[in-house]
């Protein structure tokens, strides 16, 4: 098979086990966490890098911001061999109890981007695949961490969530808004594929506050430090599912 366009992958290239930030610096914070790390390629949006934990190889890449460049990724991870996917992300907060540094595992996503819908239609659900879902909530009580487990939405418009669609979005019972999850895990249904995310809390709209608000940093120290421990989390899920 050729290489892929953007990725700059093949077959034979990657692990089976994919863990998909959107920041290209966070496959470098979670290769820290594992052993024999090895960058792959580099381009664009996109870095690869393989790794082993607890003796578990899998494979490391960043997806950049959004669904249009999410949905790539996993079209090329998939190309060349990849099975399952975890979106190791951040997230803005829809209701009033989850705080900036908690962390959210997705039950579903809201389809409030427009590239899912290119593959399907809306009313087709873009949820996680089981086992994935169920090992990272594990996870999380075997390392007594709390999350939020439930539905978030996906949207295209960083700047256009108006009062309305956060109004909207929060009565519904949605825990937050993120901007890839919903391509994603649909992408990954079609394909037969396993996919789930964990994310951390960077803001939260209900209460007026964004990333990047009350910092020079785009994330928040409470954030940036549970980054950290939602990496973990995802890595012991790994190793649990392999």
């Amino acid at each position: 098979m050729a290489k892929q366009p953007h990725l700059l992958i093949e077959s034979g290239d990657v692990e089976r086990t994919a863990l998909i930030p959107g920041d290209p610096d966070r496959v470098d914070r979670i290769a820290a966490q594992c052993d024999d790390v090895e960058r792959v390629a580099a381009n664009r949006e996109y870095k690869v890098v393989n790794a082993t934990h607890n003796g578990v190889p899998l494979t490391i890449c960043s997806t950049g911001i959004g669904c249009p460049s999410a949905a790539i990724a996993v079209e090329e991870l998939a190309a060349v061999g990849v099975d399952t996917l975890i979106r190791v992300g951040t997230i803005g907060a829809l209701q009033s109890g989850i705080e900036i540094g908690d962390m959210v595992v997705a039950t579903g996503a809201a389809k409030e981007e427009g590239t899912s819908k290119r593959y399907e239609s809306e009313v087709l659900p873009a949820v996680p695949d089981y086992g994935v879902l169920s090992s990272l909530v594990d996870a999380a009580e075997e390392n007594d961490e709390a999350v939020h487990v439930g539905p978030i939405v996906s949207d295209d418009a960083f700047y256009a969530e108006t009062d309305a669609y956060v109004d909207e979005w929060s009565a519904a019972g949605l825990l937050a808004v993120e901007m890839e999850a919903a391509a994603v895990f649909s992408l990954a249904r079609r394909k037969g594929l396993a996919a789930g995310a964990i994310c951390t809390v960077d803001g939260n709209l209900v209460a007026g506050t964004q990333k990047g608000a009350d910092s020079e940093s785009e994330l928040p120290e409470k954030a940036k430090d549970n980054v950290e421990r939602a990496i973990s989390i995802t890595l012991d899920a790994v190793a649990a599912l392999a």
